[in-house]
């Protein structure tokens, strides 16, 4: 062997005992993921072999052995769906931002779609992707999934919509400057400036799925059974078999599945989304999750990461587009028009099929209708403001102090995505020893889904808050009042508008289980739109159930364009930090 060679293998060697080396040091959490994910490939399969199989029956097992399964596949079709609604959102909100034309169109089909009720559409998609699926459990599936993005896609594209209307100009003004085309404005501006808000919403989003996943995984029709393995409908059946024993396993198995969640999925975005704040302040105490530094010191996402670095389209420095391109958007629009066309086809044909529903109920039966959705409408404002008089504080104090969100943050992930309705016996239990109607007791009812929306938006305003912004306000020795008036309720106004956008439209969803309950056999209502929809809904009355949503939507989108919009004007034009 020549002296070269000699040399080449003991630097061969060098490397690998290095290698083997830092492997023994850091090598055990790569072996902890890859253990992990062989984990959920194997239940990844099972859940297919739960789709592939058409079951007409499903027999839900009490058993506490039976939890880890039943929670895994609801956690599944939750993370299916919140994949569905990062991609709507993204796609979506992009639009309405950047298309003036679709945007007159876009914006209120979202405030409509916000507002229809989960049993507002239920029974006919169910009916629809089960007969399309005859021979699998494949139809069942989509429908809970699509159910369960009902509930979580609107907030979070309101947030990213909104975000694209505030980036500030002097980011706008670098794009131009280094003539950024379409996905470069998108990859290096757009995205990371609304990466705090989307974060945020995406976890309440997660929230708002479990809010309904008690009727979507054990849903009855009539003689029909369309029941899935979950955990909610593992409490459902323990709530009708009252079953105390097995109602208390679903809180327990729900609860650890939240905070497991939590310090494996969400508090690590948040650590990682800290780096998208807009300031130039000096350094502060950070957020950090444990989980997020050993991601760090793995060397598996280490390799993965190089791997990605070397692809055109993953490298780290954004780079000046072409002379051609001078910061504009180049993308084509016929795009845009087709698409704006199918989507007007699509409603064309929506509404033609509703109206066919509309004009089988006679005029006279409206007026019960309206006058019910003023008494919904009462009972949304209400537990609206009801929900910003703690949640607007509460979330300064948690986006402010990195150290207060590190000790809140999983509690208040565990409460606002906690199932609402499995504790609705409890609550009313308590208002009936209380004396206090269902017309009351269902503003409690509303607002204990609808009030994490507020909270949560908060918190992300807060965490956005310039830090420069903050250190003038200690620098002129403002006082707590001062600093509320004058710099902490500007600053999170944009975001606390979208918190309450979303909190109105979840309360006007959560109104068909808050005015119709069903309370050991015997059924509460309050006189309201929720109690229509969910009576209709039982009794197969399309008609009914038709007008009663459409009122719903049509009152939402009234209101929006009233009151909403013009907030989110304010929002944009005083408190934006690009004014």
């Amino acid at each position: 062997m020549s002296p070269r060679d000699t040399i080449q293998t003991h630097d061969r060697w060098g490397e690998a005992t290095a290698f083997l080396e830092e492997f023994r040091r850091r090598g055990w959490f790569d072996l902890l993921l890859l253990g992990g994910f062989v984990g959920v490939v194997f239940g990844l399969i099972s859940l297919a072999g739960e789709w592939r199989t058409l079951r007409p029956a499903v027999h839900i097992d009490l058993a506490p052995s039976a939890l880890p399964l039943y929670v895994f596949y609801s956690l599944c079709r939750g993370l299916f769906a919140y994949v569905l609604s990062l991609a709507f959102t993204l796609s979506y909100g992009y639009w309405a931002a950047k298309d003036e034309v679709a945007q007159r169109v876009l914006v209120p089909l979202l405030d409509i779609l916000q507002s229809i009720p989960v049993l507002g559409f239920m029974p006919g998609l169910v009916l629809a992707l089960v007969a399309l699926f005859p021979r699998s459990n494949i139809g069942l599936e989509l429908a809970c999934v699509l159910m369960i993005f009902s509930g979580q896609a609107w907030n979070m594209t309101f947030s990213f919509y909104h975000s694209l209307r505030s980036i500030p100009k002097d980011q706008l003004e670098a794009a131009t400057t280094y003539r950024f085309d379409w996905w470069q404005r998108l990859r290096w501006v757009e995205l990371p400036f609304s990466t705090i808000g989307l974060v945020w919403n995406s976890m309440m989003s997660m929230a708002g799925g479990w809010f309904f996943l008690m009727i979507t995984e054990s849903f009855v029709l009539g003689s029909r059974d369309f029941r899935l393995p979950g955990i909610g409908s593992y409490m459902s059946v323990a709530v009708a078999s009252g079953n105390v024993p097995a109602m208390l396993w679903a809180i327990f198995a729900m609860v650890m599945m939240i905070v497991v969640l939590d310090q494996l999925l969400w508090r690590p975005v948040v650590v990682w989304s800290q780096k998208f704040r807009v300031e130039e302040g000096a350094d502060e105490e950070t957020a950090s999750s444990w989980f997020y530094d050993w991601i760090r010191r793995s060397m598996l996402i280490d390799w993965i990461e190089s791997f990605f670095r070397k692809l055109p389209g993953f490298r780290n420095e954004p780079r000046r587009a072409p002379a051609a391109a001078s910061g504009r958007d180049t993308r084509s629009p016929h795009l845009s028009i087709a698409m704006f066309a199918m989507l007007m086809l699509v409603l064309l044909f929506g509404a033609w099929r509703l109206f066919d529903l509309l004009r089988q109920l006679p005029v006279r039966q409206y007026l019960p209708i309206l006058s019910s959705a003023g008494w919904t409408l009462g009972r949304v404002l209400l537990s609206t403001a009801l929900g910003t008089l703690w949640t607007l504080p509460a979330g300064l104090a948690i986006g402010l102090n990195p150290r207060l969100s590190r000790i809140f943050q999983p509690i208040v992930q565990v409460a606002a995505s906690f199932p609402a309705p499995m504790l609705f016996p409890l609550v009313i239990a308590g208002l009936k020893a209380a004396g206090v109607t269902l017309g009351w007791g269902s503003v409690v009812l509303m607002l204990l889904g609808t009030q994490w929306y507020i909270l949560f938006n908060v918190i992300a305003g807060a965490s956005a808050m310039p830090s420069d912004l903050r250190e003038a306000a200690r620098s002129y020795r403002l006082d707590l009042r001062q600093r509320f008036t004058s710099l902490y309720l500007p600053a999170v106004f944009p975001y606390l508008v979208t918190g309450w956008v979303t909190a109105a439209g979840g309360a006007w969803n959560a109104s068909i289980v808050a005015e119709y309950v069903t309370f050991k056999s015997e059924v509460l209502t309050a006189n309201g739109l929720g109690a229509r929809i969910s009576a209709a809904a039982e009794q197969g009355d399309f008609p009914q159930l038709a007008a009663s949503v459409t009122v719903m939507a049509a009152v939402v989108v009234l209101f929006n364009r009233t009151v909403w919009k013009r907030l989110y004007q304010i929002a944009e034009e005083r408190f934006s930090l690009s004014k």
